[in-house]
């Protein structure tokens, strides 16, 4: 995917934002206080006395978001560290990365979530194959017209289909703005509640660096049709996340996410019938 997707992005440019520079991209949105700027690190501190959080100056309609992560070290239960993108008003849609904290020596969950018109409950959990404390990945969200991809390291972990033609609301038609922030979620984010937050252990600490968006920027306000037919391609524009190869996943990407599933994943909302008697319409039909 790396490769297709740096090969239409230096093809075609229309309408980007990107930039690697936090300021030029992002402000903080809540405890300016626990920010840490080292060189081109950002580092968000939680303690007892609070988390942090930023989010981007702009929205965007279709494209790619990218940050680079390293999550907190240690006995990080109780903690959960977030990057995702969302619209605003009761019927939000919203793309979810929730990294949860765990014991030391346990593994790094990572939860992903869809909204669609503000209805959520579309979980999936899965352990990562890797130690997410120890370097930086990239986390990344891929949003076209067709489907969103959520990707570690370039590699899919969940895509969630377009299925409009089955009468399935999907994601097209509302600009959406990216953040990230660190909290305490003790009630739920590490065994259930079972473990809580050490506070002795604090303070936390996600860093941050290369920041990139190479989406449709979208001025506020505009009405939702406009923005939609701004960042479509027409016989006049060509948009590189529009092309017919980003459609839908790749051979080799498609077997990427089934290796995902099959050896990483502990939970899908699909298979919850104690949540879910009537299994969920758009389960019913995704391929993956």
């Amino acid at each position: 995917m790396a490769m297709m997707f740096g090969f239409f992005v230096g093809l075609i440019l229309l309408g980007l934002a990107s930039s690697a520079k936090f300021d030029e991209l992002f402000q903080p949105s809540w405890a300016n206080d626990h920010f840490i700027h080292e060189g081109e690190l950002l580092k968000l501190k939680l303690d007892n006395y609070s988390g942090a959080g930023f989010g981007s100056k702009s929205k965007y309609m279709f494209g790619k978001v990218s940050i680079q992560l390293k999550l907190v070290e240690g006995d990080s239960a109780g903690t959960v560290t977030a990057v995702y993108m969302s619209s605003e008003g009761p019927n939000h849609n919203e793309f979810d990365f929730e990294f949860l904290g765990n014991t030391t020596g346990e593994p790094y969950s990572v939860q992903t979530n869809v909204f669609v018109n503000g209805l959520g409950n579309r979980e999936q959990r899965l352990n990562l194959w890797f130690d997410p404390t120890k370097d930086f990945h990239n986390y990344s969200i891929f949003w076209n017209q067709r489907q969103v991809v959520f990707l570690v390291d370039e590699t899919p972990i969940r895509v969630h289909t377009n299925l409009e033609h089955k009468g399935i609301p999907f994601p097209k038609d509302q600009a959406m703005g990216v953040y990230s922030s660190i909290w305490n979620a003790d009630d739920w984010a590490t065994q259930g509640g079972r473990v809580k937050t050490d506070w002795s252990h604090a303070p936390f600490i996600a860093t941050f660096k290369d920041f990139e968006i190479n989406a449709c920027e979208c001025p506020v306000p505009v009405e939702a049709v406009d923005n939609a037919k701004k960042c479509t391609s027409s016989e006049d524009k060509k948009y590189w996340w529009d092309e017919p190869t980003l459609s839908e996943l790749n051979f080799h990407q498609s077997h990427q996410l089934m290796w995902v599933r099959a050896n990483h994943m502990v939970y899908d909302y699909c298979f919850d019938s104690t949540r879910f008697p009537v299994t969920p319409a758009e389960c019913a039909h995704h391929r993956h």
